[in-house]
């Protein structure tokens, strides 16, 4: 059996629940990181509560899983999401987005990424993650790297902007123990 650990020296990942509802809302609602999660429009406070009163459904019943970032403090700063998971292929999407600019680069978003990492290929059994990564975003790709993913492909033009298009880059980690 598979010890499902969700904890390090540096976070905790948790599920996220109604008492989240004013941190999710700022997340979902910060125009500087909708680009990242492909957002067009803000969520109302409604539709974010539906969202976490139904967050408990099964990963296998709704395809994705949104997982809480918390401190050593226990105080939530980000999330890490699976998502687009497949499991007849046996892969998902990952992202995870640290809220607060002062919360990042310190560490958070690597310890979480490594949690999350050994969840899905330990316990879920996972033979792959992929990560579409905007070109500019250097910090996102540098975690990712740092974390034995691997560039595979560029999907040109893909991510729309003020300023015209810009390529998103395909990263993915193979699960060598399967």
């Amino acid at each position: 059996m598979v010890l499902v650990k969700l904890k390090n020296d540096m976070c905790s990942l948790r599920a996220v629940d109604t008492d989240d509802l004013e941190f999710i809302y700022e997340l979902e609602n910060n125009p500087a990181l909708w680009e990242f999660g492909h957002t067009l429009t803000p969520y109302s406070k409604l539709t974010i509560r539906e969202y976490l009163e139904n967050a408990h459904r099964d990963i296998y019943e709704v395809k994705q899983l949104r997982l809480g970032i918390c401190n050593a403090q226990n105080q939530i700063k980000g999330v890490i999401d699976l998502y687009d998971f497949d499991p007849y292929h046996k892969r998902a999407g990952v992202g995870v987005v640290i809220n607060q600019e002062s919360d990042r680069a310190k560490g958070l978003a690597t310890a979480a990424l490594e949690l999350m990492v050994d969840y899905a290929f330990d316990h879920l059994r996972l033979h792959q993650l992929y990560a579409g990564i905007a070109q500019d975003n250097y910090a996102s790709r540098k975690l990712f790297e740092k974390l034995r993913f691997r560039e595979s492909g560029i999907k040109k033009d893909w991510i729309t902007t003020q300023d015209g298009y810009k390529d998103e880059y395909l990263y993915q980690l193979i699960n060598e123990k399967l």
